[in-house]
């Protein structure tokens, strides 16, 4: 049953892979701008085309706090969250769940050959994980239910 778990590179066909971002330079009002109108809770922070890091809706949390903070002015590249982690597409949706447990994230960028092609959270990855666990319940509650009528016989 569990070779139907689906991957990483599923998911993000199920979900949509659409990345967002916006320049380092740019400031932290503009990416909760993009983030609103996208309707996503991140978005990566580029460095010309390559992504350095991510800002999330966590990172705005905590920044707010600051009484010094303005995100009018704020530029992102001071406030992102640095070291980007990154899983093959080929991973599934156990060992993505795995990364995101054991590395403490909420967000993973997803590799094909190099390239990034898509970001997922952790509610996206067990959402999967949840489906792929109901269908294989159902499944089993079949075979017993089958199995208990074929082998049910009247007292006597």
């Amino acid at each position: 049953m569990a070779q139907d778990v689906k991957t990483a590179e599923q998911i993000l066909q199920e979900k949509g892979g659409e990345l967002y971002s916006v320049g380092e330079d740019a400031t932290i009002l503009e990416a909760l701008r993009l983030m609103v109108e996208n309707k996503v809770g991140s978005t990566l922070v580029e460095e010309g085309s390559r992504p350095v890091g991510i800002y999330t809706e966590r990172d705005l949390m905590r920044n707010t706090i600051d009484p010094s903070f303005d995100p009018g002015t704020a530029r992102i590249g001071d406030y992102m969250t640095r070291g980007l982690k990154f899983a093959p597409h080929t991973d599934n949706a156990y060992e993505l769940m795995d990364k995101f447990l054991g590395l403490r994230l909420r967000h993973l960028l997803i590799d094909r050959d190099g390239q990034f092609i898509g970001l997922l959270s952790i509610g996206d990855v067990i959402r999967s994980a949840l489906q792929e666990r109901t269908r294989e319940l159902e499944a089993l509650q079949l075979v017993v239910q089958w199995e208990y009528h074929e082998e049910w016989k009247p007292r006597r």
